[in-house]
């Protein structure tokens, strides 16, 4: 693609990169067959080449974020199937997060919409903000639903319409995603180490997370028990918390940057104390911003050593248990399990086969869900800011899975695991849930 930026415009080292990847785009439309908005929406500039196209015009003639602009960039998952799908080497996943945080800094969102994006970035990432707020979510949830039983008479439009992003509809997400029981805190909450059983093999360090360690703890858990099994110390290190993921995704480079150092900070003293073999973890979209720090912390020249080496140590659960040996799996009835790939693990991370594989070997009977590249419609705070779509994608995918007729769903982020939850009565657990029932462990909670 030709691009004509001025000379100024090129000292900028992100628009530098911009053109550098608008260059290797080559028009092809391979990628609007695999984007989940476009098969559903059917608008080029919902693609991802015509994303690129405004993205490219926007920053070129260096103009402040459009309303179009904005509600087409605000409606990409993220998912980066289209980078799976493009011949060129496009790295759309860059750009894109180029252009969020071009519409953090120049366009004036709506009230509503900014009130809800700033509230979600001062909750989420914060385990202890978020555990209160679903205090609050377990007292209005009945309220809501009555009142919205009402609301809904009135309504023009039907409720959860492709477009429809109104506060209401995002309102009503909320409610439908905070669950209906609360969880007892993890032993992974504070910082500690949790030793190896039997022959020392080597030191892991664990991020534990933000929204996980709240609405899942039994993930880390099971993860924490499957690598002790397996000889490692396991550290949960001190300053570590929510990876950046949430707010990098919502255009807040800054606060995104800030949560990296503390990670990369924390991680590395415990590296540089007693060393670490990997920095392990077991939420793919997390694990898809932390390999990406090298690159976040680029132009930071306190950082971006350091954040590399981070970047280069981390290793989704599955890719680190793929190069160990695993003890031999107990019977677990030869269940059979729609395995569900999360667009953070198959695209971002480009990690297919590494769960299956560990999930045949430990007795289970694994079957992988038709239209599988396509997002579930979870994608971080996407099925909040825009339910009308990440409903639809939901039940599509809920659709292809339940076609397989399996006992229960596996996969390998929360968000999905969220998700595809409100949309099916199967048990949805983690992968490392089933490796560790497999290998000696309790049974999954959700079985």
């Amino acid at each position: 693609m030709q691009t004509n930026f001025s000379l100024a415009q090129l000292a900028d080292p992100d628009i530098a990169e911009a053109e550098t990847i608008l260059r290797k785009c080559v028009h092809c439309g391979f990628c609007t067959a695999t984007c989940p908005t476009f098969v559903l929406l059917g608008d080029e500039l919902d693609s991802p080449r015509g994303r690129i196209y405004l993205i490219k015009e926007t920053l070129e003639q260096d103009k402040p974020a459009s309303k179009e602009f904005a509600r087409h960039i605000d409606r990409c998952l993220s998912c980066l199937s289209c980078m799976t799908t493009c011949p060129s080497g496009v790295n759309y996943m860059h750009l894109v997060d180029h252009a969020r945080h071009h519409i953090d800094r120049t366009y004036r969102r709506p009230v509503t919409d900014l009130l809800m994006r700033r509230v979600l970035a001062l909750i989420l990432p914060y385990s202890g903000r978020f555990r209160l707020s679903l205090l609050g979510a377990f007292v209005g949830k009945p309220i809501f639903r009555l009142v919205d039983q009402v609301w809904k008479r009135f309504r023009k439009d039907p409720p959860n319409a492709p477009t429809d992003c109104s506060l209401w509809s995002r309102t009503r997400a909320l409610f439908e995603l905070s669950p209906t029981m609360f969880k007892a805190r993890s032993r992974s909450d504070k910082p500690g180490t949790f030793p190896a059983e039997g022959t020392r093999r080597g030191r892991v360090t664990l991020l534990t997370g933000c929204a996980q360690s709240v609405l899942a703890p039994e993930i880390n858990d099971a993860t924490i028990r499957l690598l002790n099994r397996l000889g490692f110390d396991i550290v949960v290190a001190k300053g570590a918390g929510c990876c950046g993921a949430l707010v990098h995704h919502m255009g807040r480079t800054a606060d995104a940057e800030a949560m990296a150092q503390a990670n990369i900070g924390a991680w590395m003293r415990e590296l540089e104390a007693e060393g670490l073999d990997a920095v392990i973890i077991n939420a793919s979209g997390c694990g898809t911003t932390v390999k990406d720090y090298g690159y976040m912390l680029r132009e930071n020249p306190d950082w971006a050593e350091r954040a590399a080496r981070i970047s280069a140590l981390t290793q989704d659960v599955t890719e680190f248990l793929i190069g160990q040996e695993m003890p031999r799996p107990r019977d677990t009835g030869g269940l059979r399990v729609a395995y569900h790939s999360a667009c953070s693990m198959q695209h971002g991370q480009g990690l297919r086969e590494e769960p299956t594989s560990l999930l045949r070997n430990a007795g289970f009977e694994v079957h992988n869900v038709p239209e599988g590249h396509l997002c579930c419609g979870s994608a971080g705070v996407y099925n909040i800011l825009q339910p009308g779509i990440a409903t639809r994608l939901r039940d599509r995918k809920v659709t292809n899975i339940e076609s397989t007729e399996p006992d229960l769903v596996a996969t390998g982020n929360l968000g999905c695991i969220t998700q595809i939850s409100t949309g099916t009565d199967l048990p949805v657990v983690h992968t490392v849930e089933l490796l560790d029932w497999a290998s000696g462990g309790p049974k999954p909670p959700a079985l």
